[in-house]
């Protein structure tokens, strides 16, 4: 999986062991804010039919990959296509000249690399599903070998060590098919909630004014491969000063949480919310709670992003900053139609 901020890399074993207590048979779920689809990920693994939604490309491609598309059907054509790539001779384009040569974020040569599969991949014109599998490879094979402290804000001042070795594609750990088709979609949360037909939906909304396009722009571009007009020392695409989000509104997440969670008709809600987001545990619980649902919230501790720890510097790389605080608490707040309120484990 990417490096990613809000990553629920060290969730995923208390998540699902809540998934596990309030819906104990293979249901139908929703993860509405997909992003690395890690969560998606791992409902997959356990045997539910999942549906992805994310409103970013790069976030749709890896839904694809990892959520919809199923293990024993694309793992043989996706290697032969990985193998193909791989054996390309480099050749420097946009993406090189953009994010190794006018940025820092990858070497040149790992960059040329990267050019060159992905004009390959839109030439092959492939069936969405084994292209979204390529640039999935792609995108997670040049997160190994970034320069960066996990967002693409800035860069490193010098190569970090990683960034010196050989782009490498590997095939993504696709999940096996559960016997109904899983599904990706690339929509705004709002558009799509009254549409959601689900046993569960988990939302795991942004929780403050970082937009993840603007801290994965890379990622969006490589996948939409439109070569955008950029700007500022980190190249960002003109359109992520365009494409805001209520969501990374501290005036505008109530509302929008509002609508999108009066929209649902699903029995169970799950909503992960971080300590530090622009929602507070009272006005969460008020939310859901007028819903009808009765609530619980379950408490996680854990590590906050390397990016905090690391701490603030300025652009001579000097450290200006001091370090806050080094945890984070994760919030679990689950929604339950009143007749299935579960004995949810301490």
């Amino acid at each position: 999986m990417i490096k990613y901020i809000g990553s629920k890399r060290a969730l995923i074993a208390p998540l699902m062991s809540v998934v596990g207590q309030i819906l104990p048979e293979q249901g139908r779920v929703c993860d509405l804010f997909s992003g690395s689809a890690r969560v998606g990920h791992a409902l997959k693994a356990l045997g539910h039919q999942v549906h992805a939604n994310d409103h970013n490309a790069f976030a749709h491609v890896l839904a694809t990959a990892l959520v919809q598309a199923d293990k024993e059907r694309w793992s043989a054509p996706a290697a032969k296509v990985l193998a193909e790539l791989s054996a390309l001779k480099p050749e420097p384009g946009w993406f090189t000249r953009t994010f190794c040569e006018e940025a820092r974020f990858f070497t040149p040569e790992n960059g040329a690399r990267i050019d060159a599969m992905r004009e390959r991949i839109a030439a092959l014109a492939l069936e969405p599903e084994l292209e979204a599998i390529a640039l999935a490879s792609l995108i997670r094979a040049a997160d190994r070998v970034d320069s960066t402290a996990g967002v693409q804000m800035a860069f490193m001042k010098r190569w970090a060590p990683r960034a010196l070795k050989p782009l490498e594609l590997r095939l993504p750990e696709m999940a096996p098919g559960v016997g109904a088709r899983c599904l990706a979609t690339c929509a705004d949360a709002e558009a799509v909630a009254a549409e959601v037909e689900a046993d569960l939906v988990y939302l795991d909304p942004p929780y403050n004014q970082h937009s993840y396009l603007g801290n994965y722009h890379v990622w969006e571009s490589l996948v939409r491969w439109d070569k955008p007009e950029v700007y500022g020392v980190a190249r960002k695409r003109l359109d992520v000063r365009e494409r805001k989000s209520a969501f990374n509104s501290r005036k505008g997440i109530l509302p929008a949480l509002e609508r999108v969670i009066g929209e649902l008709s699903a029995p169970r809600l799950i909503v992960s919310f971080n300590d530090e987001g622009f929602v507070t545990r009272e006005d969460m619980e008020r939310i859901l709670l007028a819903t009808g649902r009765a609530v619980r919230v379950v408490e996680l501790p854990h590590s906050r992003y390397v990016g905090a720890r690391i701490g603030i510097h300025n652009p001579k790389g000097e450290k200006v900053g001091r370090v806050g605080r080094l945890t984070n608490v994760e919030r679990l707040f689950i929604a339950l139609d009143p007749a299935l309120e579960p004995r949810l484990a301490a």
